[in-house]
């Protein structure tokens, strides 16, 4: 544990927590992009260590809960087909549909396997050649990578009964749509250090030329996001928007190229539905045209599927930042991890979730 503790330190949070203080004239308004570094905030109390000076807003970098209620429909028609093996990260699987989840349709007696990676699903199509294996590909930038080589893997293999179900988004974008909202008021951002290792900070520069707000790169323990909060503000203070890395360990400006060189072959950008939010032009991958036979959505003809949400539950609302957790109607009441009524409850990294994990039962503004 030692090269977590060392950014784990009590003490050192507490200095950095005084010296945000002592630099803010004013409450500044920060968002997290990402599920994980929501979790690492409310886990550890930060947003309470900061209240009045700065509030954390919940940005919608979960990518279960983003993922849109007609692709999770997609994955329950498919997984009923039989001879399907449907394979997933654990997540989706109690994420709800319109009728039900994964978990309900392998009780029925789908074939749904929980996986670690998609060369997982890939290793079981190899040794089920009488089945099609499809694997749900979901993910911001950070596991596109991985299904990307699985895909390419499987056409240079010619392992054809495999395909992938994709809903890849991508960060940038989203970061344009929550800023064009008209109930935008986010000031910062931190953005994700997992998803820069991969893409690097270039695609940054113009939108902080575009919104005039600063984004620091930032790590997921509490002394990493507690230096990206302290950058954040004294960027915000100085009046000079700009790209900072925080994250030096891990980010560099450029990234992993030899990622983004698979990623530009295997995928293509396309128009993207958000779960809650809409569709953002630009903001997610497909398959590209060489890797289309590959594309599960094609494969068994469940284009044509669309979703209405369910009016109870205000995911959207807490994904764009303008609604916390606990001030929904039916948080922890209708809406619990065991009876969820959307994503952001089901995930591990759901906004949801944490408030309801870490007993946020109430805002932080009546813990006086």
């Amino acid at each position: 544990m030692k090269y977590l503790d060392e950014f784990r330190d009590g003490e050192l949070a507490q200095r950095l927590a005084r010296e945000i203080r002592q630099s803010a004239t004013q409450p500044w308004a920060i968002m997290e992009v990402c599920g994980g570094q929501t979790h690492s905030i409310v886990r550890n109390g930060l947003d309470q260590l900061l209240n009045g000076i700065v509030e954390m807003i919940h940005g919608p970098g979960c990518p279960v809960c983003v993922t849109p209620l007609e692709l999770i429909d997609k994955a329950l028609k498919i997984a009923s087909v039989p001879g399907v093996i449907f394979c997933s990260f654990g997540d989706m699987l109690r994420v709800p549909g319109s009728h039900m989840d994964l978990f309900r349709v392998k009780a029925e007696g789908a074939d749904v396997r929980v996986v670690y990676s998609p060369l997982d699903a890939l290793r079981i199509a190899r040794q089920n050649p009488g089945n099609q294996v499809v694997f749900f590909g979901i993910g911001f930038e950070t596991t596109a990578p991985a299904n990307a080589m699985a895909v390419y893997q499987a056409k240079v293999h010619q392992i054809m009964n495999f395909s992938m179900l994709v809903s890849h988004v991508l960060v940038p974008p989203a970061i344009s749509a929550i800023m064009d909202s008209p109930a935008c008021r986010v000031q910062a951002f931190l953005a994700a250090g997992h998803v820069c290792s991969v893409m690097g900070y270039r695609q940054y520069n113009p939108l902080v030329e575009k919104y005039k707000v600063p984004i620091v790169i930032t790590g997921f323990e509490p002394l990493d996001l507690l230096e990206g909060i302290r950058r954040a503000v004294l960027l915000l203070e100085a009046g000079t928007p700009q790209v900072n890395n925080a994250y030096e360990r891990a980010v560099s400006f450029e990234g992993n190229l030899p990622a983004q060189k698979l990623l530009s072959e295997v995928f293509e950008i396309a128009d993207r539905t958000w779960r809650g939010i809409g569709k953002i032009p630009s903001s997610g991958w497909r398959l590209s045209e060489a890797y289309r036979e590959f594309d599960a959505e094609l494969r068994f003809a469940v284009s044509s599927i669309r979703a209405e949400e369910s009016p109870l539950c205000h995911s959207g609302e807490v994904l764009q930042g303008n609604l916390k957790p606990n001030e929904c109607p039916g948080f922890a009441k209708e809406c619990t991890p065991r009876h969820p009524l959307g994503a952001t409850m089901v995930s591990t990294e759901g906004a949801c979730a944490a408030y309801y994990n870490y007993g946020r039962f109430v805002p932080v503004e009546s813990i006086q």
